[in-house]
């Protein structure tokens, strides 16, 4: 770890600790602030990967997965209405989901990298993003794995209902994987922006030095 990799560091440390504030706080019925934060990491471990490699974009996921242990363990001790902020379910499927996810994500990026510059990091994204969002919930909410946490009452997540308020009857918590899942694949394509400005400049700039 050099210097250089800092800034990606911080950025994936603070988009971390901002998702695991703003995930306290409801956007419509379905989502959370949290989700438009969240996704943004996909893009830092990606910029990582294309200006440093897969290597330099590990470490920046190992700190991002450090940050998010520290606040799922203070949030397992602050009280809320309904208990603690984070239950040892969400902690755990916060930790695999993230941890799962980024290095899924670094590992296709690193296999893409040589095709066109947006292949590898929308392939990679939205495959990271579909396994974060399937692992997280899961083991959060999904009463197959009540297992992990007895004493947890996640009945309510099993509720059936509309799925995202029209759809078939499904669980309330697949609902509110299939609304996380759509933020993550919409902002995926709009990350791409920042992805290829951000690296044009990163690449001009080795090539001046």
């Amino acid at each position: 770890m050099t210097r250089q990799h800092l800034p990606g560091i911080l950025a994936m440390a603070a988009i971390v600790l901002a998702s695991n504030i703003l995930v306290q706080f409801l956007f419509g019925n379905w989502l959370t602030w949290g989700a438009f934060t969240y996704p943004f990491a996909f893009l830092v471990t990606d910029l990582m990967n294309r200006i440093y490699g897969a290597r330099a974009a590990r470490q920046v996921v190992f700190a991002g997965f450090v940050v998010g242990i520290v606040c799922s363990l203070i949030g397992t001790q602050i009280m809320g209405e309904y208990g603690p902020l984070v239950t040892w379910r969400i902690a755990i499927g916060s930790g695999v989901a993230f941890l799962t996810a980024q290095m899924l994500d670094v590992a296709i990026f690193d296999r893409l990298r040589t095709g066109a510059w947006w292949r590898a990091p929308l392939a990679s994204t939205l495959v990271g993003s579909s396994v974060d969002t399937m692992l997280f919930f899961s083991i959060a909410f999904s009463g197959a794995l009540s297992f992990i946490e007895p004493a947890n009452d996640v009945s309510w997540a099993a509720e059936a209902l509309p799925l995202l308020g029209f759809g078939p009857l499904v669980p309330l918590w697949v609902s509110l994987a299939v609304a996380d899942w759509g933020v993550k694949l919409g902002l995926a394509l709009i990350a791409l922006i920042p992805f290829r400005v951000i690296v044009s400049k990163a690449m001009a700039g080795k090539i001046i030095a």
